[in-house]
Order: structure tokens, then sequence, then C-alpha cells
């Protein structure tokens, strides 16, 4: 049995598989006493899992913890889910993970030194971060030139960003699927740079009326 200490659990919806290790706690030296996957490892099905050790299980068990849901086991989810890991596997993905990673890194860098918006760049593997701002110097968030940005990239062709409502349209979330390809992000870069282009030269034009 555990101790009465506190358990670390870690949320990896979205790290999971994409940062060039399984785990996104396998860059940083931790493990989590839980862990929660889903969105990669259903590969577009819908699935979630959580992972823990036997001795934490049993001791859920032994306290009456009960969590169900309406497909909580089912074969056809966990069957697409055990599919992904083999191509994860087999095709090499995570190190295909690293090497596009480095491609998209070196192209949102280049965009960041562009143009003067683009306040900061992070991430690892395939989930990088942009963070938009009015002013580098006090790094306020710019959510409207965001918004005006992403749904400019739409209207080219490039669905980029996961969120754009509110204050989260300031911060593009960028997560390319682990398949694609070299030439995919080139040419997303070059639309991001032209809806840049576009966005500030009308928000210019606007302000000298």
């Amino acid at each position: 049995m555990r101790n009465s200490g506190m358990l670390l659990i870690f949320d990896e919806a979205q790290t999971a598989f994409r940062l060039g290790r399984n785990f996104a706690f396998q860059h940083f030296g931790v493990e989590p006493d839980i862990l929660t996957l889903s969105k990669t490892l259903g590969g577009g099905i819908p699935l979630s899992a959580v992972v823990t050790s036997t001795e934490i299980e049993a001791e859920c068990n032994a306290h009456g913890f009960l969590h169900a849901t309406s497909h909580v086991s089912d074969p056809l989810p966990a069957r697409v889910g055990l599919a992904v890991l083999d191509v994860i596997e087999e095709e090499e993905l995570m190190a295909r993970a690293i090497e596009m990673g480095e491609r998209l890194a070196a192209g949102l860098r280049h965009l960041q030194e562009r143009h003067e918006i683009i306040g900061d760049v992070r991430g690892l593997g395939l989930l990088w971060g942009v963070e938009l701002v009015t002013d580098r110097e006090r790094r306020e968030p710019d959510a409207v030139i965001g918004r005006a940005i992403t749904e400019r990239c739409m209207e080219l062709g490039l669905s980029m960003n996961i969120v754009a409502i509110g204050t989260m349209a300031a911060i593009w979330r960028i997560a390319p699927p682990l398949t694609v390809s070299a030439e995919e992000i080139n040419r997303g870069i070059a639309i991001l740079d032209q809806a840049i282009v576009d966005v500030l030269a009308a928000s210019t034009s606007r302000a000298a009326e």
C-alpha cells in the first residue's frame, strides 16, 4: 500500500506520442503515479486511458472507487489504440516527430525574426506554441490580431490553431499530425507568413484612415 503522500498525476492528453518520446515526462526525469492519455492514442477515434501501477489500482479497488462511462473497455476503440501504438513503432514516428519538429521550429523562429508581433516560440517535437504580443518588451497578448491571423490562415487553406477563443487566441497551439511531411510543413509556414503579412497590412491601413 502507498503511504499517505500526495499522488503525482500528469495529463498527457495533448503531449503523449508527440514530443519525440512516448510521454512528455520522459524528457524531464520524473515519473507520475497516474497518467492520463487521449487524442493521439486514438488516431482520430475517441479514446482515452488512465495508466497507473498495480499497487495504486488495487488500493482504488479496496476503497470502492468506481468510474464508469458508456464506452468503458469498448473493444473497438481499444483495438484502434493498439493499432496506433503498432504504427507509431513500425513507422518510427517518434523519430519523425523529432525530425519534423525541428523543421517546424526553425520555420516558426524564422517567422519570429521577421515579425515583431511574435513574442515567443516554444515547444518540443510536433507540439509548439507561438505567442502573439502587442509589444515584445511588455509582452501584452494580442488576441485580436492572433484571431485575425488564424482566420486568414483558414482562408488560405491552413488550419493551424487548436483554440482561437478569447485571450487564448493570442497563443497558437500548433500540432501537426505525426505523419506530416517536410513539404507540408514548408507550405504551412509559407501560408502563416502570408497571413501575418496580410493581417498586419490591413491593420495598418485601417489605422491610417
